[in-house]
């Protein structure tokens, strides 16, 4: 757990350094992942203990996610540490992805964040999964699959890609944005280069891999990749803010 925790804060520091806003505690090298149900005790332990590790070292709001789906997982350890939000890949209807077929997360999630006392804290919900196939829900849109995760009480929505790292194509963005009430963010692929036609679309974005060494998304975090990205997001918010849509 030492090298673990140390990797951690060092890869918070990087980014925090790097201006970015906020910071998801995941525990990605869990690979492959468990379904919710076959998380044990020990994982949720050191997700926990790696989280708390990182608000020592950083003053940034956190997030959690336990993969894969833990959602109530997640709000355990959330409520735990403080931290002001989880996502959640799956938070309605069903998806076949890597670990088999996983079910929506909210119903049972929901009522544990009312048990623990935890309504401060917000979900962030993917809207059309990336790492599967979509088989179960293929007669119903994107507009409807946003509909479903709002009604179900997530805060924020996640458009997300095919795969950790591939670009989340801008009209399926536009897509959900056109469908939801909500904030929407960008899930998976957002780059210096692409941050421009993305956030255009969005209101923010997730970003891991092309922040990290060499843009691979299980390698540190490269600092000088963290100032290009957040670099180009400043000066996009800086044009937005001198120049607002009408």
């Amino acid at each position: 757990m030492s090298s673990i925790i140390d990797r951690a804060r060092q890869d918070a520091c990087a980014y925090a350094d790097g201006g970015v806003d906020a910071l998801i505690v995941e525990n990605e090298g869990d690979i492959p992942f468990l379904k919710p149900d076959q998380i044990g005790p020990e994982t949720v332990a050191c997700l926990t203990s790696v989280a708390q590790a990182v608000t020592e070292v950083v003053d940034l709001p956190i997030g959690i996610m336990c993969l894969a789906n833990a959602a109530i997982e997640s709000l355990a350890i959330a409520k735990a540490v403080d931290a002001k939000f989880i996502r959640s890949n799956q938070w309605a209807n069903a998806y076949v992805a890597n670990e088999g077929i996983i079910e929506g997360a909210a119903a049972q999630a929901l009522r544990f964040r009312s048990a623990i006392h935890g309504h401060t804290i917000r979900i962030l919900a993917d809207v059309h999964v990336k790492h599967g196939s979509h088989a179960i829900v293929a007669d119903r849109d994107i507009a409807e699959l946003t509909r479903d995760v709002e009604a179900f009480d997530a805060d924020v929505l996640i458009a997300t890609g095919q795969r950790t790292g591939d670009p989340t194509q801008e009209q399926e963005v536009t897509a959900i944005k056109k469908a939801a009430t909500k904030e929407v963010l960008v899930g998976s692929g957002l780059t210096a280069d692409n941050a421009a036609e993305l956030i255009a679309v969005a209101d923010g974005a997730i970003v891991g891999s092309s922040m990290k060494m060499d843009g691979v998304w299980w390698q540190p975090v490269d600092p000088q990749r963290v100032r290009r990205v957040m670099g180009e997001v400043d000066r996009i918010r800086e044009s937005m803010t001198n120049h607002p849509d009408p």
